[in-house]
């Protein structure tokens, strides 16, 4: 032993061989079964350190979870696709005509709107209708008979007037503000091309008499043109109590499309209205502006109890004018495509196409793209 040869205790230790000295008490030392301790491992530098979990591969490849504002992204683009999803279908489904057969087996429209008309004002002839003389809500082709009824006062249109609050309170659709001051002319290029129910307002309040009288002349208008499902309570169409028909809206068009400075200005697609305040850029409402249909009149209205109505006047080439009008369609896609589609029937009926199936050459003859 390295003892009994004279080697010093600290000299054993470095020599690599542990040697436990015997118990005092003259006992046999027995070996632990617990294996010789090992070098202690290095503490953490902070308890944060110890407290987290050692990084794995797993953890580090895993995506972080997704924030308000990403899922908020998310279902915004949803709806997004599924809307135009829809728009897509509207869009396919309008744009394919529906024909059925009348009494006489002739090939006739079949609409899905609520009511509708095709009428020949130089001749008096309703060339084709379906619930024509239904008394609906007409909205704001309620405007056709405002614009009538403030030019059968032969009025000053450079005067201008001032709005007020009253005229923009609650109007839903309007380009314009309180306390603007501008001319008759823009408004009535306002009220037909961007539907402004502020602007219709307007123009009732500070013609004679006021508001009221106002739609008291409107009233007598209808009477005095013999529309005797018309009547209206409002000048802007905003009133579901403004009621008329497929019938008498299909006159309606007609008369008022026969004063050159209201047929100008339906006629127009975009318009630049000069207040005090600046000039206010508008838009028409109606989509059959800038085809390649030469559109007379028209004018477009909409609320819920309504549904989506058209009324417009219409130039056949080398022909006549008819009036079509399409009433209480599903959405706006609709009314102008069941427009098309009759003002393409009419086409080809006077081109010697009535009855029957359609023929290849009225391909040729939809002057509407």
């Amino acid at each position: 032993m390295l003892c009994s040869l004279g080697i010093p205790a600290w000299a054993a230790a470095q020599s690599g061989t542990t040697r436990k000295p015997a118990p005092r008490n003259g006992t046999t030392h027995h070996k632990s079964t617990k294996a010789t301790a090992s070098k202690p491992a290095a503490k953490p530098a902070t308890a944060a350190a110890a407290a987290r979990p050692a990084a794995t591969p797993a953890a580090v490849a895993k995506p972080a979870a997704p924030t308000r504002t990403s899922l908020a992204r998310a279902r915004a683009a949803a709806a997004a696709r599924a809307k135009l999803a829809v728009a897509q279908r509207q869009q396919a489904a309008a744009m394919t005509p529906r024909f059925k057969r009348d009494l006489l087996g002739n090939l006739v429209p079949d609409i899905r709107a609520a009511a509708a008309i095709v009428y020949d004002p130089q001749t008096g002839e309703v060339l084709w209708e379906e619930n024509s003389h239904d008394q609906r809500s007409i909205a704001s082709i309620t405007k056709v008979m405002t614009a009538v009824t403030f030019m059968a006062d032969a009025p000053d249109l450079t005067q201008r007037v001032a709005v007020t609050p009253i005229d923009v309170k609650n109007a839903s659709v309007t380009h314009i503000r309180a306390g603007q001051i501008i001319s008759y002319d823009d408004l009535l290029h306002l009220l037909l091309i961007a539907s402004d129910n502020a602007a219709a307002r307007v123009l009732a309040r500070t013609s004679e008499g006021g508001t009221a009288a106002f739609v008291g002349r409107m009233n007598e208008m209808a009477a005095h043109l013999g529309l005797t499902n018309t009547h209206y309570t409002d000048p802007s169409g905003l009133e579901s109590t403004n009621v008329s028909s497929a019938y008498d809206l299909s006159h309606l068009i007609a008369f008022a499309a026969s004063d050159a400075t209201i047929s100008n200005v339906m006629r127009t697609e975009t318009y630049e209205a000069q207040t005090s305040t600046g000039p206010v850029a508008i838009h028409s409402t109606n989509k059959l502006l800038g085809t390649d249909v030469d559109v007379r009149g028209g004018k477009t209205g909409f609320i819920s109890k309504a549904g989506y109505c058209l009324a417009t006047l219409l130039q056949i080439p080398q022909g006549s004018q008819v009036a079509v009008v399409v009433l209480g369609a599903a959405n706006s896609t609709t009314r102008f495509w069941e427009a098309r589609h009759l003002f393409n029937w009419v086409v080809g009926r006077a081109h010697g196409l009535t009855g029957g199936e359609p023929k290849e050459e009225v391909a040729s003859l939809e002057i509407i793209k």
